[in-house]
């Protein structure tokens, strides 16, 4: 399971690195706690992507623990792709689109 290749959405990829950017104005300590947490996320969901329950109809939700985000990713015999890095408090499935 852990051999499909993961990518990102061009979208997810800025609200990550929009968010990292955040934490780093206001947080050097945050901001890295932030960037190690999102990496463990990504490394976990890489290896295990149905390990996670499903959020929508074809759609598996990872939430961090520390940081109020959720990583929203597809995953299929060929690929996980991650939608969006999600606020846990705005615009519930406004990535819908993405798909």
């Amino acid at each position: 399971m852990g051999d499909r290749p993961l990518e990102f959405h061009p979208e997810a990829e800025e609200e990550y690195l929009s968010t990292l950017a955040w934490y780093r104005e206001r947080s050097l300590p945050a901001a890295v706690k932030f960037e190690g947490a999102f990496r463990r996320a990504i490394q976990t969901i890489k290896e295990l992507p149905e390990r996670w329950p499903v959020y929508f109809t074809g759609f598996r939700k990872y939430t961090l623990r520390q940081f109020p985000f959720s990583i929203v990713y597809q995953s299929d015999s060929s690929r996980t792709l991650v939608l969006a890095v999600a606020h846990g408090r705005r615009r519930p499935g406004y990535w819908k689109g993405r798909v």
